[in-house]
């Protein structure tokens, strides 16, 4: 609750402070409001580092919140929409119960809070509009903690993304927590008969039944332990020792391109991650945009006009 509050402050004063409008017939660029908000970029910069300096962990979940929404009808805002009883709102629903803010914001949010906490910085092409639909049963779409490889690489295909991008991606997992009731099904009943994911190291499974026992859900796993506030490749490292908290960053070990990314930057250091991550991040972030006269400018960032 604590995190929600957070984002929810950050994201209402970005709504009253940033009172720019979207021109029609414009592609995504940057330098987009240069001549209409100048200071824009730097509000959002600057307000999204106070809240970060005072709650770093709130970088993990607005990178997750802007993942959420270009997944699931493009980068346009609608994992923000409020749920109506005619209209429930899946994005939101299924991600976390964030109050809201328009699409750029949350692309430039996302980017200003990894680099605050020392990760890389990539450049946000804005113009982007608003969506105006968010329905229940699209937000399965997303990439799953217990998918598989062949899922995960038809996912993140189907949204024009490469398999590298996966794994790229895929290395956001480098901050962040997660809940034991993710993983209860891999720890203790993995394929209905009591038994433990063979991919899983069996000496970390001791380990993470300690924390977690069957019906928890409520205790708190990160996702790369003991670097999991900090943006880096150690992800790349757990993964490699079998210890990735998912069945998802488990599954990256079975496929060959993926599998070969893992190794070349655990052994490495990382050596070329920031600067993929870089470019995926742009990439995904150009995901079903909506720009010119399609989508609207939200004037409530949870509500459609």
């Amino acid at each position: 609750m604590a995190i929600q509050k957070h984002i929810s402050l950050l994201l209402q004063f970005l709504l009253v402070a940033l009172v720019f409008d979207i021109a029609n017939g414009y592609p995504l660029k940057l330098g987009f409001y240069q001549k209409t908000c100048p200071r824009a970029e730097a509000i959002v910069k600057r307000t999204t580092a106070n809240y970060i300096y005072r709650a770093p962990s709130l970088a993990a979940a607005l990178l997750r919140m802007q993942f959420h929404d270009c997944f699931v009808r493009g980068c346009d805002g609608s994992v923000l929409i409020n749920s109506t009883r005619k209209k429930p709102s899946g994005e939101r629903r299924n991600s976390k119960s964030f109050p809201q803010r328009i699409s750029n914001i949350l692309s430039l949010v996302a980017r200003d809070a990894i680099h605050q906490i020392r990760g890389p910085y990539w450049p946000v092409p804005l113009g982007r509009r608003d969506g105006r639909v968010s329905i229940a049963s699209e937000s399965f779409t997303l990439p799953a903690p217990f998918a598989n490889i062949t899922q995960l690489k038809a996912q993140f295909v189907s949204k024009g993304l490469s398999v590298k991008d996966l794994v790229v991606l895929s290395g956001g997992h480098t901050i962040g927590i997660s809940h034991c009731s993710t993983i209860a099904t891999r720890l203790y009943n993995f394929t209905g008969k009591g038994d433990t994911d063979p991919s899983l190291d069996p000496r970390y499974v001791p380990e993470l039944k300690r924390k977690c026992f069957p019906t928890d859900t409520t205790t708190l796993l990160a996702m790369d332990p003991g670097s999991s506030k900090t943006f880096d490749e150690d992800y790349y490292s757990v993964v490699l020792k079998r210890r990735g908290l998912f069945q998802s960053d488990a599954a990256l070990l079975n496929d060959k391109t993926t599998s070969a990314y893992v190794k070349l930057q655990a052994k490495s250091h990382g050596y070329t991650f920031f600067k993929d991550f870089q470019a995926s991040m742009v990439k995904m972030g150009k995901i079903g945009v909506l720009t010119g006269k399609a989508g609207e400018i939200r004037r409530h960032c949870a509500l459609i006009n």
